[in-house]
């Protein structure tokens, strides 16, 4: 294939792929961000800091044609501090019709801030374990979370659900605060045997099915789950969905991922998330066994464009692979263990959108991960200023928590960049030990924490790392001047920053050495100082010198120059200089020339021949250019000027 053509393809790839995974990237941000609008007027409930939930029994009614919700909610709970109350986080368009402890009615008041405050029949005792009921019933859509909605796909009814962050209190009454998991839930849904077309319902939420009871026309279906969860995390959906498995291996202890799609939707659906299978089998030999195996992990397709990664089922809008990829890894990365606050939501997202690159690295190959990084690079240098971690400030702009620049994008290759920092052992071993951490696993998660359990594992310490790519801002830009002389190379590294906030971003340099003969050596430049000098001994001639050729550093604007050393040229004479369109080139007749070499200021090779007595430059624009001359035993380097 000609060059240029070869350029355009590869220009066409670039550009395609970037526009498919963008498209796929927004509308994952916009799944996610959806309920967590709801942030600006949802602070943080500090009446319901005194309890620590146990365990859930959601007993709900609902028929995906009606738009209310009615039922029972039992929670068990342990006292924190001695309790005469106990207030739970609920919509004040949610009617409670009762509240009974041991089949005694309770005392209790709804209030305008969403919330349900029962008084308790006697003081329950701090670490006291204790549990009520509230009977419920309304209309949760006319609440304006968002978090339930009723729709239809097809002309058939469909209710789900989408309470990210703050959003299950719109129908349901819970603790939505984010620093409690509940330890297990049972779910049990009531809806009609069919739709209005007399096809089944089917009934979808957390954790593993363990019956559907038949009672007259309508149909109980039980859901158990016995791991930590945030309220955020438990989700509903029914409709007339189809159903398929695909069987995961795991080691010889397999396990379903179960799929309910529409009917509409059965054929593709069943091509497209098959490739789920190979995705899970990738996370666990990178990681760790997926957390819920003993359940299952499933898919349920939904009306909105992206998806959301409620615990063992992601609710989807589409099936497209990145999109598999990216819900399944929060399985890990934001459900096992979930960020501990918004500054730290790059624990989830970060994550996230990393892991479906590492799916791009091990399918589709180098050349595939190469575009993925660019792209992601091009993004986050698209503007100077931005850090990984929020600001106080930054947690109050949903726009900002979610960004795709920076919790998403950057986030992704700060990873890529540790791991490139900390080597592939060290990093996956540190990341399996991340999930493991009894203080982390099925909990919460901040950065220090993170960096804390990556420093002993790998036992290098991470602070400047952290400083510059995580907590600090911007991004740095790169010169490189170079020269050589027989077998050593000399390399000059300086670089700027985008944003004061860094001094100076440490991090280990790619180049690339390319010699005349194709020869190729990579070499990772420890840059720890400014206008820092290297050395490196190479066995061939180098043409060119590359920055970064795969794209393993966040940097923009880079540039790389031939350095012009004061070799002596002895009886090689180099005239005019300037010149207009010829350069003579006069040497002895003993003096054995191999090749003639232009390169312009960048370093790039504009012209090479071997020895002649004269250069036709007229073909070249007005400017600086090098003439290189590899005798021998040396190369000479000789800047000229073309007017």
């Amino acid at each position: 294939m000609k060059p240029y053509l070869l350029g355009i393809l590869i220009c066409f790839t670039l550009s395609s792929y970037a526009q498919d995974y963008k498209k796929n990237l927004e509308d994952i941000i916009a799944m996610e961000a959806k309920s967590a609008r709801q942030l600006m007027m949802t602070p943080k409930n500090l009446n319901t800091g005194n309890y620590d939930v146990k365990y859930h029994r959601l007993e709900l009614n609902v028929d995906p044609s009606q738009t209310s919700i009615s039922g029972d909610v039992t929670t068990y709970f342990v006292a924190k501090e001695d309790l005469s109350e106990i207030t739970f986080d609920l919509s004040d368009n949610m009617v409670v019709s009762q509240v009974t402890k041991q089949g005694n009615s309770l005392a209790f008041s709804q209030n305008s801030a969403d919330e349900l405050v029962i008084t308790l029949p006697a003081i329950q005792n701090q670490g006291v374990l204790d549990s009520l009921t509230v009977s419920y019933s309304g209309n949760p859509i006319s609440s304006g979370f968002g978090s339930y909605e009723q729709s239809t796909h097809n002309g058939d009814p469909i209710i789900w659900t989408l309470s990210e962050p703050y959003g299950a209190k719109g129908w349901w009454p819970c603790k939505q605060d984010l620093n409690d998991k509940i330890d297990s839930i049972d779910v049990y849904l009531n809806t009609p045997r069919f739709n209005p077309s007399n096809e089944d319902y089917v009934a979808v939420s957390n954790g593993l099915e363990l019956s559907q009871t038949i009672q007259g026309d309508n149909k109980i279906t039980r859901y158990k789950h016995r791991y930590p969860i945030p309220a955020y995390l438990i989700a509903i959906a029914i409709t007339n969905y189809e159903i398929y498995t695909h069987q995961v291996p795991n080691n010889g202890n397999p396990f379903d991922i179960v799929n309910y799609v529409y009917p509409e939707s059965l054929t593709n659906a069943q091509t497209d998330t098959q490739v789920t299978v190979n995705i899970m089998n990738l996370f666990t030999n990178l990681f760790e066994e997926y957390p819920f195996s003993e359940e299952k992990y499933g898919h349920a397709q939904f009306g909105w464009g992206g998806g959301m990664e409620h615990t063992t089922v992601s609710f989807m809008g589409s099936f497209n692979r990145n999109l598999i990829a990216h819900e399944l890894a929060h399985q890990w990365f934001g459900n096992k263990i979930t960020c501990g606050s918004w500054k730290d939501i790059w624990l989830n997202e970060g994550f996230a959108t990393y892991l479906s690159g590492l799916v791009i690295e091990d399918f589709d190959g180098d050349t595939s991960f190469d575009i993925w990084k660019q792209q992601r690079v091009n993004s986050i240098t698209s503007l100077p200023d931005g850090a990984v971690y929020l600001s106080d400030q930054d947690t109050l702009s949903v726009n900002r928590i979610f960004s795709s620049r920076l919790s998403y994008n950057k986030g992704a290759m700060v990873l890529h960049m540790l791991r490139k920092k900390l080597g592939d052992a060290n990093f996956y071993q540190g990341l399996q030990d991340y999930l493991v951490d009894p203080d982390l696993a099925f909990d919460y998660a901040k950065t220090e924490d993170f960096q804390d359990v990556m420093e002993v594992s790998s036992g290098v310490d991470l602070g400047e790392f952290f400083n510059d790519w995580v907590y600090n801002e911007g991004y740095p830009s790169y010169s490189v001047n170079w020269n050589q002389s027989a077998n050593q190379v000399q390399l000059s590294l300086s670089q700027l920053q985008s944003h004061t906030s860094v001094s100076f971003f440490e991090a280990g340099v790619p180049i690339r050495l390319i010699g005349i003969m194709g020869e190729s050596l990579d070499l990772v430049l420890d840059n720890t100082e400014n206008n820092q000098q290297f050395t490196e001994t190479v066995n061939f001639t180098v043409q060119e010198v590359l920055f970064d050729p795969r794209t393993d550093l966040i940097s923009k604007n880079n540039t790389v120059s031939l350095s012009i050393p004061n070799y002596n040229l002895g009886e090689i004479a180099i005239y005019p200089n300037p010149t207009n369109n010829i350069l003579h080139i006069d040497k002895p007749e003993n003096l054995e020339i191999n090749a003639l070499k232009v390169y312009n200021n960048l370093g790039q090779l504009l012209w090479q021949s071997k020895a002649v007595s004269q250069i036709d430059l007229s073909g070249f624009d007005s400017g600086v250019f090098i003439l290189q001359i590899q005798t021998n035993n040396k190369v000479l380097n000789h800047q000229f000027i073309k007017n």
